[in-house]
């Protein structure tokens, strides 16, 4: 038991497919723990499938708090995030439990954490050039530029990720500093938590990019074109809406719009989803403060249950 009075939460975080969901679960079976979804998808509403939502069976045993938030049309940010994470470790506190917030959008861990530095509004004569650019140059090329400038933003953020990459140029700009700098500062506010971070690092990448591959082509098995396809119906969501640039449902709308065949669809959505579990593991690993658990040890639920026993 810490002498530090602050209740304890406790962050179980790693890259996509690493086993996080199935961990969390086995961990609230031994100990009295609500589940916090840390996941930028899983808060829009009809995003299932594709976004590896826990399944209603799953969800009827081990409720996740702040799924289906929003409709797709719907903007959802870090700020909204750590408002509505407050709240629902403040109500599971309440209840004599602990919050374990399990997922992998480090954005949404950190602002919770930190806080969020007060970053300038949006400048629509430096956006529209930044655009402008983009139509000339392509993406990527103001990707490049942004790692010469902000190498840790870079990392995160993926070549073709026009909004975050035309947001994070602005803010250089703007300001004269990068803009992983501005946000790793925060608010400069304690964090009312004493927390315990759990982070899945896979000691061998190869055995992950086969768990990517096997889950993507397991989502295809259960209806992920379908459940695509009736967003893509809807008429009133495009693919430049925040929820539609989940890793996937990108790939699976230019499918849909006849942009790619089956196979390049395939390929296109699992090479995604690699690069998304690069970026989420170099993020990883500059938490320092985190307890490592490699997903495929043997003694996973083991260790991981003893280092929540010396904090509880």
């Amino acid at each position: 038991m810490s002498s530090d009075a602050r209740p304890l939460a406790v962050f179980l975080m790693g890259p996509t497919a690493s086993g996080k969901t199935a961990l969390a679960c086995a961990l609230r079976e031994r100990f009295p723990l609500e589940l916090v979804s840390v996941d930028s998808a899983l808060v829009y509403r009809g995003l299932d499938v594709g976004a590896a939502k826990p399944d209603a069976v799953t969800l009827a045993r081990h409720p996740h708090a702040l799924l289906d938030l929003r409709d797709p049309s719907e903007p959802y940010s870090a700020a909204d995030f750590r408002v509505d994470a407050l709240a629902a470790m403040a109500r599971i506190h309440a209840r004599g439990r602990v919050p374990l917030l399990v997922g992998g959008t480090g954005l949404y861990f950190r602002a919770l954490q930190r806080g969020l530095s007060a970053l300038p509004d949006a400048a629509p004569a430096i956006r529209g050039r930044l655009a402008a650019e983009a139509a000339t140059l392509g993406w990527p090329a103001l990707h490049a530029r942004l790692a010469m400038r902000d190498p840790a933003a870079a990392a995160r953020i993926g070549p073709n990720d026009a909004q975050r990459l035309q947001r994070a140029l602005e803010v250089i700009e703007l300001t004269g500093r990068p803009l992983s700098e501005q946000q790793t500062g925060g608010s400069g506010e304690r964090f009312p938590w004493r927390v315990l971070k759990l982070a899945l690092l896979p000691a061998d990448r190869a055995g992950l990019h086969a768990r990517i591959a096997r889950r993507f082509d397991a989502m295809l098995a259960a209806g992920f074109l379908d459940e695509v396809r009736a967003l893509h119906a809807r008429g009133d969501l495009a693919p430049d809406l925040p929820a539609l640039r989940a890793v996937g449902y990108r790939q699976a709308w230019e499918h849909l719009d006849g942009a790619t065949d089956a196979a390049t669809f395939r390929d296109r959505g699992i090479f995604a989803t690699r690069q998304l579990a690069k970026r989420q593991i170099t993020w990883l690993r500059g938490e320092l403060d985190a307890r490592v658990l490699d997903p495929d040890g043997a003694e996973l639920l083991p260790r991981a249950g003893e280092a929540l026993e010396l904090f509880l």
